[in-house]
């Protein structure tokens, strides 16, 4: 990864800087034409409602560039995020796109406007914004490219559980994360406060939003004979965050798990070389598939639950005569 490091600095800064001068490019050519004061925020229906001068507006975008651009950079220098530094980079892509879409847009929508209280903005705007921010993401996703493969135990070391041929046994546990419940029930209730003062659209962000991060709130970690299954608690059974049959398991090991320094956080998180479930730091299982990646997920009693996979695991193949 080191060799990478002087380019992934090049490609993480070049969203900042390209956002940055496409805004003073647009201001540059549209100065002499726009009104004072201009229209710098819109209500509901696209009427405008706020005002402020075109070169505060400017002071505002460019500032937000460079604070977001030196905080995505620092990130990068952090050794604990640095297994998750291509989607750091995607992130950057898409803040720098999300902040630059907004500034030129206020811009161009003022250019030759005689009175800014006349200034309209379409709702148009806001999924397009979205939709160049996660373009801009996806790109800088690519251009980071995929960092070297992690190396992966041989098979076989681990313990299994002393389980009697022809016998069956399952485990099953529930952890729960406090924090994103909190933060799922935050997002809901303002979705709903939002929506009822009328500002409907940044409701249908909020509320979707809340509906993503609490079925990650609790979940069900199971392990019998068909696999790993990973459930969410809130929702009906049949509904499952992963499922791992043992026809794709190498390998299981019950170990601690250091969320930020192997992870780069809480939640769904995606690493190269593998994926996992991380609502805290601990114990946890870490599966090593066929193909070479690994999915883990943070659980009590893990060691009792890796040994139970791999006894499986090894049925499983004894019977495919693997």
């Amino acid at each position: 990864m080191a060799s990478k490091g002087p380019w992934w600095a090049l490609i993480a800064a070049f969203p900042f800087v390209a956002a940055l001068t496409t805004v003073v490019l647009v201001y540059a050519v549209v100065a002499d034409r726009l009104p004072q004061p201009i229209a710098t925020h819109f209500a509901t229906g696209g009427r405008a409602n706020g005002y402020g001068t075109a070169q505060d507006l400017l002071t505002v975008v460019l500032g937000l560039l460079v604070v977001f651009g030196a905080v995505f950079g620092a990130l990068l220098q952090v050794r604990a995020f640095r297994p998750a530094t291509p989607w750091l980079i995607a992130g950057g892509y898409a803040t720098a796109a999300g902040i630059g879409y907004p500034g030129c847009m206020t811009l161009l929508l003022n250019d030759g406007v005689a009175d800014a209280s006349s200034v309209r903005v379409s709702l148009w705007h806001l999924p397009a914004m979205v939709a160049v921010a996660l373009a801009a993401g996806v790109l800088g996703r690519l251009l980071a490219g995929a960092p070297p493969r992690l190396p992966h135990p041989e098979s076989g070391g681990e313990p299994r559980l002393d389980l009697p041929a022809g016998t069956a046994a399952g485990w099953s546990r529930t952890i729960s994360s406090p924090l994103l419940a909190v933060l799922g029930i935050v997002l809901f209730g303002a979705g709903l406060v939002v929506g009822v003062l009328g500002a409907w659209p940044a409701s249908l962000g909020l509320i979707p939003a809340a509906a993503l991060v609490l079925p990650f709130a609790s979940v069900r970690v199971t392990v019998d004979r068909r696999g790993l299954t990973v459930a969410p608690t809130l929702l009906p059974s049949r509904l499952r965050i992963r499922r791992v049959p043992l026809d794709r398991i190498t390998e299981a090991t019950g170990r601690p798990i250091a969320a930020l320094a192997e992870y780069g956080g809480w939640g769904y998180r995606i690493r190269p070389g593998g994926s996992g479930l991380i609502l805290r730091s601990g114990d946890g299982i870490v599966v090593t598939l066929t193909g070479g990646r690994t999915f883990a997920v943070t659980v009590d009693d893990a060691a009792t639950a890796a040994a139970l996979l791999n006894t499986y695991a090894d049925r499983a193949r004894s019977q495919q005569g693997g």
